[in-house]
């Protein structure tokens, strides 16, 4: 019999994705192991592979698609002997999104009557918490999911419609406020243009968001000398063409080893513990389109500043592709952010959740210095950590400083 093509699970928080391409036809054969589509989550682009053989029968959700929850029917395959009359109609969840219920009842908002009373009401965890955001009840919705099951879509134009007259004997009684349905971008005004915010950067905003809502940060600036890390890694570079040493790569390293000297900054809040981490996994923020991504350098004190160059070249060529891997930028105990090659004197960056502490870097720039009690010129970079308060304290972010310091400053330190 035909067989449905689910919506898979690509990480283990995702709970939609983004339907981006399909790369089979209907039509075409399907084997094990074959891409059949690529899916967009908040951080990358992800192959679906096919696990059976057979048909592509009929795409059920269209290129583009937007909120496509986990387990939603996107496809059927169809058997030897079968054909895409054998599919006969696909539930109502299984149609692309965006494509309108056909005769909406009353009240409702789909293909699925709202649930009788006593009756089991079927929703998603997404759908049930925005329902509870709002004010709604789900028993008075219609769900367009599987066998009737009301999902997010479900809710969206629950709150898009206009609110219902009062039923009667209720008028005597205030009626709270409407639910506000998310407002689609305002008609443009002469001169500007709406961009439509990409699942990375509704993430982005989030996290950040709530980040400065829940984390006391508070910030500490070194200025380091790195003069002495220029001469090393220009004398490195020119012992080999296998590698190709950066600034960032002794930045990272340091940090790795400074947070071995310093436990406590290796660290995570939690309401019953502090948590403390073994391994020193440094995640470095590497620009894309569109926003950032973390890619994370796992035992990156025990790494060599070549290992970790090409670690690093690697994950920031695929990330601009976003073909990152979840677990390529998941977890992680610290970050670094590096703004000095944008030519940024000194910043403080905001903590990545559930993080705390990450380590903004400037740019390395000729200023006066005193050295031997004399005046001279000397490259100074300016890194400002931005710790949470709960985890580390002054003291704690002071002594990673002074340790980071001492190893940018005396970088032959990093390869004993």
């Amino acid at each position: 019999m035909p067989t449905q093509i689910l919506m898979p699970a690509l990480s283990p928080t995702m709970t939609e994705g983004t339907l981006a391409r399909w790369l089979k036809g209907e039509g075409d054969a399907v084997e094990p192991g074959d891409i059949v589509a690529e899916v967009e989550t908040d951080k990358a682009t992800m192959e679906i592979e096919a696990v059976d053989e057979g048909v592509l029968g009929r795409i059920l959700v269209a290129e583009g698609t937007e909120g496509v929850e986990i387990n939603t029917p996107i496809a059927v395959l169809v058997g030897e002997g079968e054909s895409a009359a054998d599919i006969g109609e696909p539930a109502a969840s299984a149609a692309p999104a965006e494509a309108p219920a056909a005769a909406p009842a009353p009240g409702g908002n789909g293909a699925s009557p709202a649930p009788k009373p006593g009756e089991r009401i079927f929703a998603s965890p997404l759908a049930r918490r925005m329902a509870a955001q709002a004010g709604l009840e789900l028993a008075s919705l219609s769900g367009s999911g599987p066998r009737g099951r009301i999902v997010k879509r479900d809710i969206e134009a629950a709150l898009a419609k206009a609110p219902a007259a009062p039923a009667p004997g209720s008028a005597a009684a205030p009626s709270p406020p409407a639910p506000r349905a998310p407002e689609a971008p305002p008609a443009p005004e002469s001169g500007t243009v709406a961009v439509p915010n990409t699942g990375m950067r509704k993430t982005i905003a989030r996290r950040l968001a709530e980040s400065k809502q829940t984390i006391p940060h508070f910030y500490l600036t070194v200025d380091c000398d790195i003069d002495a890390l220029l001469k090393t890694r220009k004398e490195l570079n020119e012992r080999s063409d296998a590698y190709r040493l950066s600034v960032n790569d002794f930045v990272v390293k340091a940090a790795a080893l400074a947070l071995r000297k310093t436990p406590e900054a290796n660290a995570s809040w939690t309401d019953a513990a502090t948590l403390r981490y073994e391994r020193v996994d440094v995640a470095v923020a590497v620009a894309v389109e569109g926003g950032l991504v973390t890619p994370v350098v796992r035992d990156a004190d025990n790494k060599g500043l070549a290992e970790i160059s090409a670690e690093m070249a690697d994950f920031a060529a695929r990330a601009r592709d976003g073909k990152l891997k979840p677990e390529e930028y998941r977890g992680g105990g610290f970050s670094v952010s590096n703004l000095g090659m944008y030519g940024i004197r000194e910043f403080a960056a905001v903590i990545n959740p559930p993080q705390a502490g990450i380590l903004a870097i400037g740019a390395g720039e000729k200023r006066p210095a005193v050295k031997d009690g004399a005046l001279a010129i000397a490259t100074m970079m300016s890194c400002t950590l931005s710790g949470d308060h709960r985890v580390i304290d002054g003291a704690i972010g002071a002594r990673f400083l002074a340790a980071f310091k001492g190893l940018v400053e005396d970088p032959l330190t990093m390869l004993l």
